[in-house]
């Protein structure tokens, strides 16, 4: 299972994140996605990261490690 993090460089809620991402799933392959690199995700998400995305489903932080498992079991 893959799971995207999309975050910014020097993002201490992103680092949070990823530690509830990695204790909810720990078998899930976490992609990084910058945003800093790219006007338009910047535009969309520079208010919202951390967010996880998983399947075309997106969730904005504050998450929980429940939030991150019914994401992943599809429920979400």
């Amino acid at each position: 299972m893959q799971v995207e993090l999309l975050m910014t460089a020097g993002c201490h809620l992103c680092e949070d994140a990823e530690q509830v991402v990695r204790r909810a799933l720990p078998q899930a392959d976490i992609l990084f996605v910058d945003i800093g690199d790219n006007d338009a995700d910047i535009e969309r998400y520079g208010e919202r990261i951390p967010v996880v995305r998983y399947a075309d489903i997106e969730l904005d932080w504050p998450f929980s490690l429940l939030d991150i498992r019914t994401l992943a079991s599809g429920k979400g």
